[in-house]
Protein backbone atom coordinates (compact mmCIF):
# COMPACT_ATOMS: atom_id res chain seq x y z
CA UNK A 1 0.00 0.00 0.00
CA UNK A 2 1.39 3.23 -0.82
CA UNK A 3 0.34 5.56 2.22
CA UNK A 4 1.50 9.01 -0.09
CA UNK A 5 -1.94 8.17 -2.28
CA UNK A 6 -4.64 9.35 -0.92
CA UNK A 7 -7.13 7.34 -0.13
CA UNK A 8 -10.88 8.61 -1.03
CA UNK A 9 -12.75 6.53 2.43
CA UNK A 10 -10.37 8.72 4.38
CA UNK A 11 -11.45 12.53 2.81
CA UNK A 12 -13.81 13.13 5.46
CA UNK A 13 -12.85 13.89 8.74
CA UNK A 14 -15.25 13.66 11.82
CA UNK A 15 -15.90 17.45 13.45
CA UNK A 16 -16.59 17.94 16.70
CA UNK A 17 -20.10 19.99 17.10
CA UNK A 18 -19.90 23.24 18.85
CA UNK A 19 -22.60 23.97 20.76
CA UNK A 20 -23.33 27.48 21.82
CA UNK A 21 -25.61 29.76 23.31
CA UNK A 22 -29.40 30.67 20.94
CA UNK A 23 -29.01 28.47 18.58
CA UNK A 24 -31.60 27.47 15.70
CA UNK A 25 -33.09 23.92 15.07
CA UNK A 26 -30.98 24.06 11.78
CA UNK A 27 -27.51 25.17 13.56
CA UNK A 28 -27.55 22.44 15.83
CA UNK A 29 -28.53 19.79 13.34
CA UNK A 30 -25.59 21.42 10.78
CA UNK A 31 -23.41 20.86 14.05
CA UNK A 32 -24.36 17.28 13.76
CA UNK A 33 -23.17 16.75 10.07
CA UNK A 34 -19.86 16.65 11.03
CA UNK A 35 -20.36 13.79 13.81
CA UNK A 36 -20.82 9.92 13.11
CA UNK A 37 -23.38 7.50 14.49
CA UNK A 38 -27.11 8.80 14.98
CA UNK A 39 -26.23 12.35 14.39
CA UNK A 40 -24.80 12.06 10.92
CA UNK A 41 -27.57 10.61 10.21
CA UNK A 42 -30.11 12.93 11.33
CA UNK A 43 -28.31 15.69 9.44
CA UNK A 44 -28.09 13.32 6.77
CA UNK A 45 -31.95 12.81 6.53
CA UNK A 46 -32.40 16.77 7.26
CA UNK A 47 -30.70 17.30 3.85
CA UNK A 48 -32.51 14.80 2.15
CA UNK A 49 -36.07 16.38 3.72
CA UNK A 50 -35.33 19.79 3.09
CA UNK A 51 -34.42 18.79 -0.60
CA UNK A 52 -37.69 16.43 -1.33
CA UNK A 53 -39.75 19.42 0.11
CA UNK A 54 -38.29 22.19 -1.73
CA UNK A 55 -38.94 20.46 -4.71
CA UNK A 56 -41.71 21.15 -6.94
CA UNK A 57 -42.14 17.93 -8.57
CA UNK A 58 -42.17 15.61 -5.91
CA UNK A 59 -44.93 13.85 -4.60
CA UNK A 60 -44.39 13.56 -0.56
CA UNK A 61 -45.54 10.93 0.84
CA UNK A 62 -46.08 10.48 4.62
CA UNK A 63 -46.19 7.34 6.70
CA UNK A 64 -47.02 7.47 10.37
CA UNK A 65 -47.25 4.55 12.18
CA UNK A 66 -46.47 3.89 16.36
CA UNK A 67 -48.24 5.92 19.19
CA UNK A 68 -47.15 9.26 17.31
CA UNK A 69 -50.32 10.84 18.00
CA UNK A 70 -50.88 10.34 21.54
CA UNK A 71 -47.54 10.98 22.57
CA UNK A 72 -47.99 14.57 21.11
CA UNK A 73 -47.16 14.76 17.33
CA UNK A 74 -50.26 15.32 15.90
CA UNK A 75 -49.66 19.56 15.66
CA UNK A 76 -46.52 18.66 13.66
CA UNK A 77 -48.41 16.51 11.41
CA UNK A 78 -51.22 18.83 10.92
CA UNK A 79 -49.14 21.71 10.20
CA UNK A 80 -47.05 20.01 7.71
CA UNK A 81 -50.48 18.83 5.83
CA UNK A 82 -51.66 22.82 6.20
CA UNK A 83 -48.31 24.21 4.47
CA UNK A 84 -48.47 21.46 1.60
CA UNK A 85 -45.48 19.35 2.96
CA UNK A 86 -47.81 16.43 3.05
CA UNK A 87 -49.72 15.86 -0.29
CA UNK A 88 -50.56 11.77 0.97
CA UNK A 89 -50.79 10.67 4.60
CA UNK A 90 -51.34 6.87 5.23
CA UNK A 91 -51.28 5.86 8.79
CA UNK A 92 -52.71 3.38 11.37
CA UNK A 93 -56.11 3.58 12.59
CA UNK A 94 -55.09 3.99 16.05
CA UNK A 95 -53.11 7.63 15.32
CA UNK A 96 -56.88 8.33 13.84
CA UNK A 97 -58.16 7.38 16.61
CA UNK A 98 -56.20 9.33 19.07
CA UNK A 99 -56.35 12.33 16.84
CA UNK A 100 -60.07 12.61 17.25
CA UNK A 101 -60.09 12.34 20.95
CA UNK A 102 -57.81 14.34 20.93
CA UNK A 103 -60.03 16.94 18.64
CA UNK A 104 -63.15 15.87 20.41
CA UNK A 105 -61.11 17.77 23.63
CA UNK A 106 -60.68 14.72 25.43
CA UNK A 107 -57.00 14.69 26.07
CA UNK A 108 -54.63 12.13 27.17
CA UNK A 109 -52.49 12.92 30.19
CA UNK A 110 -48.83 12.21 31.56
CA UNK A 111 -48.49 9.36 33.16
CA UNK A 112 -45.57 6.75 33.77
CA UNK A 113 -44.54 3.38 32.56
CA UNK A 114 -43.62 1.81 36.00
CA UNK A 115 -47.26 1.61 36.37
CA UNK A 116 -49.21 -1.07 38.42
CA UNK A 117 -51.45 -1.60 35.12
CA UNK A 118 -54.19 -4.08 37.50
CA UNK A 119 -54.55 -1.10 39.41
CA UNK A 120 -54.83 1.21 36.42
CA UNK A 121 -57.78 -0.91 35.11
CA UNK A 122 -59.74 -0.97 38.45
CA UNK A 123 -59.65 3.28 37.73
CA UNK A 124 -60.42 2.63 34.14
CA UNK A 125 -57.23 4.22 33.34
CA UNK A 126 -55.61 2.84 29.76
CA UNK A 127 -51.82 3.14 29.54
CA UNK A 128 -49.81 3.93 26.17
CA UNK A 129 -46.22 3.71 27.83
CA UNK A 130 -46.15 6.83 29.55
CA UNK A 131 -49.43 7.74 28.67
CA UNK A 132 -52.44 7.71 30.71
CA UNK A 133 -56.27 8.00 29.10
CA UNK A 134 -60.04 7.12 30.41
CA UNK A 135 -62.01 4.84 29.29
CA UNK A 136 -64.73 7.19 29.29
CA UNK A 137 -62.97 8.99 26.07
CA UNK A 138 -64.13 5.77 24.33
CA UNK A 139 -67.23 5.79 24.92
CA UNK A 140 -67.61 9.88 24.42
CA UNK A 141 -65.91 8.49 21.00
CA UNK A 142 -68.11 5.63 20.62
CA UNK A 143 -71.48 8.52 20.37
CA UNK A 144 -69.78 10.60 18.24
CA UNK A 145 -68.53 8.58 15.50
CA UNK A 146 -71.91 6.68 16.05
CA UNK A 147 -73.22 10.03 14.82
CA UNK A 148 -70.89 10.32 11.87
CA UNK A 149 -71.71 6.58 10.42
CA UNK A 150 -75.67 7.55 10.80
CA UNK A 151 -75.27 10.78 8.52
CA UNK A 152 -73.07 8.99 5.71
CA UNK A 153 -74.12 8.62 2.36
CA UNK A 154 -76.25 5.30 1.40
CA UNK A 155 -73.40 4.70 -1.77
CA UNK A 156 -70.48 2.49 -1.26
CA UNK A 157 -67.31 4.37 -0.27
CA UNK A 158 -63.92 3.92 0.01
CA UNK A 159 -61.73 3.85 3.72
CA UNK A 160 -60.33 6.80 2.77
CA UNK A 161 -63.86 8.74 2.15
CA UNK A 162 -64.85 7.67 5.32
CA UNK A 163 -61.99 9.31 7.45
CA UNK A 164 -62.84 12.58 5.06
CA UNK A 165 -66.13 12.63 6.47
CA UNK A 166 -64.72 12.49 10.06
CA UNK A 167 -62.63 15.16 9.28
CA UNK A 168 -65.86 17.22 8.33
CA UNK A 169 -67.29 16.77 11.77
CA UNK A 170 -64.17 18.08 13.83
CA UNK A 171 -63.75 21.34 14.92
CA UNK A 172 -59.61 21.53 16.02
CA UNK A 173 -57.36 22.92 13.90
CA UNK A 174 -54.93 21.01 15.54
CA UNK A 175 -56.62 17.89 14.15
CA UNK A 176 -54.79 15.66 11.34
CA UNK A 177 -58.03 14.30 9.45
CA UNK A 178 -60.11 17.39 10.17
CA UNK A 179 -57.08 19.43 8.12
CA UNK A 180 -56.26 16.62 5.75
CA UNK A 181 -60.46 17.30 4.92
CA UNK A 182 -59.73 21.22 4.55
CA UNK A 183 -56.77 21.18 2.44
CA UNK A 184 -58.05 18.16 0.22
CA UNK A 185 -55.48 16.25 1.08
CA UNK A 186 -55.99 12.39 1.20
CA UNK A 187 -55.59 9.97 4.41
CA UNK A 188 -55.65 6.60 3.42
CA UNK A 189 -55.77 3.64 6.19
CA UNK A 190 -55.59 -0.04 5.20
CA UNK A 191 -56.13 -1.63 8.00
CA UNK A 192 -59.04 0.99 9.76
CA UNK A 193 -60.46 -2.45 10.74
CA UNK A 194 -57.99 -2.83 13.79
CA UNK A 195 -58.29 0.34 15.58
CA UNK A 196 -61.42 1.50 17.40
CA UNK A 197 -62.59 3.84 14.41
CA UNK A 198 -63.43 0.58 12.61
CA UNK A 199 -64.94 -1.29 15.74
CA UNK A 200 -67.26 1.17 15.81
CA UNK A 201 -67.81 0.86 12.29
CA UNK A 202 -68.49 -2.73 12.20
CA UNK A 203 -70.53 -1.99 15.89
CA UNK A 204 -72.53 0.17 13.20
CA UNK A 205 -72.55 -1.91 10.35
CA UNK A 206 -74.30 -4.77 12.42
CA UNK A 207 -77.79 -3.18 12.77
CA UNK A 208 -77.53 -0.24 9.97
CA UNK A 209 -76.49 0.00 5.83
CA UNK A 210 -72.77 0.81 5.48
CA UNK A 211 -70.86 0.53 2.59
CA UNK A 212 -67.23 0.57 2.77
CA UNK A 213 -64.91 -1.47 -0.27
CA UNK A 214 -61.47 -1.97 1.28
CA UNK A 215 -60.14 -1.77 -2.10
CA UNK A 216 -61.77 1.03 -3.25
CA UNK A 217 -58.63 3.50 -2.08
CA UNK A 218 -55.79 1.29 -4.09
CA UNK A 219 -57.22 2.87 -7.71
CA UNK A 220 -56.78 6.48 -6.28
CA UNK A 221 -53.81 5.87 -4.53
CA UNK A 222 -52.01 4.07 -7.59
CA UNK A 223 -53.26 6.78 -9.60
CA UNK A 224 -51.32 9.57 -7.50
CA UNK A 225 -48.17 7.24 -7.99
CA UNK A 226 -48.53 7.07 -11.90
CA UNK A 227 -48.68 10.73 -12.22
CA UNK A 228 -45.84 11.58 -9.73
CA UNK A 229 -43.08 13.06 -11.68
CA UNK A 230 -41.15 12.41 -8.66
CA UNK A 231 -41.68 10.83 -5.17
CA UNK A 232 -40.11 10.99 -1.92
CA UNK A 233 -41.58 8.99 1.30
CA UNK A 234 -40.74 9.92 4.83
CA UNK A 235 -41.75 7.02 7.31
CA UNK A 236 -42.08 7.38 10.86
CA UNK A 237 -41.91 3.29 12.11
CA UNK A 238 -42.54 0.97 10.30
CA UNK A 239 -45.69 -1.82 9.98
CA UNK A 240 -48.72 -1.47 7.17
CA UNK A 241 -47.95 2.62 6.24
CA UNK A 242 -44.61 2.24 5.29
CA UNK A 243 -45.18 -0.82 2.99
CA UNK A 244 -48.58 0.01 1.73
CA UNK A 245 -45.85 3.39 0.55
CA UNK A 246 -43.51 1.54 -0.83
CA UNK A 247 -45.10 -1.28 -2.36
CA UNK A 248 -47.13 1.21 -4.59
CA UNK A 249 -43.93 1.39 -6.87
CA UNK A 250 -44.32 -2.06 -7.52
CA UNK A 251 -46.77 -1.30 -10.01
CA UNK A 252 -45.52 1.50 -11.83
CA UNK A 253 -42.26 1.90 -13.84
CA UNK A 254 -41.09 4.43 -10.99
CA UNK A 255 -39.58 4.07 -7.85
CA UNK A 256 -39.04 6.75 -4.60
CA UNK A 257 -36.24 9.32 -5.40
CA UNK A 258 -36.33 10.04 -1.37
CA UNK A 259 -36.76 7.92 1.44
CA UNK A 260 -36.34 8.57 5.03
CA UNK A 261 -37.07 6.48 7.84
CA UNK A 262 -37.52 6.95 11.77
CA UNK A 263 -37.37 3.88 13.08
CA UNK A 264 -35.85 2.39 16.14
CA UNK A 265 -36.72 -1.54 14.93
CA UNK A 266 -33.93 -3.49 13.73
CA UNK A 267 -33.76 -5.82 10.37
CA UNK A 268 -32.47 -8.90 12.24
CA UNK A 269 -35.88 -10.14 12.49
CA UNK A 270 -36.57 -9.76 8.67
CA UNK A 271 -39.71 -7.40 9.33
CA UNK A 272 -40.85 -5.01 7.73
CA UNK A 273 -40.92 -2.09 10.19
CA UNK A 274 -36.83 -2.67 11.00
CA UNK A 275 -36.21 -4.01 6.90
CA UNK A 276 -33.40 -1.31 5.30
CA UNK A 277 -34.60 1.24 2.93
CA UNK A 278 -31.72 -0.60 1.03
CA UNK A 279 -33.31 -3.77 1.39
CA UNK A 280 -36.22 -1.91 -0.51
CA UNK A 281 -34.11 -1.09 -3.55
CA UNK A 282 -33.76 -4.95 -4.21
CA UNK A 283 -37.55 -4.67 -4.53
CA UNK A 284 -37.57 -1.52 -6.86
CA UNK A 285 -39.30 0.39 -4.24
CA UNK A 286 -36.38 2.87 -3.74
CA UNK A 287 -34.61 3.83 -6.78
CA UNK A 288 -31.18 2.77 -7.34
CA UNK A 289 -30.00 6.36 -7.68
CA UNK A 290 -32.64 7.60 -4.24
CA UNK A 291 -31.33 9.71 -1.45
CA UNK A 292 -32.38 7.69 1.42
CA UNK A 293 -31.24 7.20 5.27
CA UNK A 294 -32.66 5.48 8.02
CA UNK A 295 -32.69 6.96 11.78
CA UNK A 296 -32.48 4.95 14.77
CA UNK A 297 -34.00 6.92 17.27
CA UNK A 298 -37.07 7.73 18.82
CA UNK A 299 -39.75 9.43 16.35
CA UNK A 300 -40.65 11.64 19.40
CA UNK A 301 -37.40 13.28 19.35
CA UNK A 302 -36.14 13.29 15.47
CA UNK A 303 -39.45 14.67 13.84
CA UNK A 304 -39.68 17.51 15.63
CA UNK A 305 -36.04 18.56 14.74
CA UNK A 306 -36.16 17.90 11.79
CA UNK A 307 -39.45 20.10 10.75
CA UNK A 308 -37.81 22.80 12.38
CA UNK A 309 -34.41 22.52 11.18
CA UNK A 310 -36.25 22.15 7.52
CA UNK A 311 -38.44 25.14 7.65
CA UNK A 312 -35.88 27.22 9.02
CA UNK A 313 -34.11 26.66 5.30
CA UNK A 314 -37.23 26.62 3.65
CA UNK A 315 -37.61 30.29 5.31
CA UNK A 316 -34.81 31.38 3.98
CA UNK A 317 -35.04 30.01 0.21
Amino acid sequence: MDFNTPNKKLSTPVKGAKIVANMTADELVREYGGCAFGAGRLAEAVDIYYEMLASEKTTKFFGLAGAMTPAGMRNIVADLIRDGHIDVLVTTGANMVHDTVEALGLHHYKGTDCANDIQLRHECIDRIYDVYLPDQHFTDLEEFLQGVYSGLPQEKLSIRQVLTEIGKNLSDDSSILKTAAEMGVPVYCPALQDSVIGLQAWLYKEGNPLHVDAFADMHEFMEICFEAESAGALLLGGGVPKNYILQSMLVTPKAFDYAIQLTMDRPETGGLSGATLDEAQSWGKVGENAKSVTVYADATITLPLMVAAVRTRLSKR
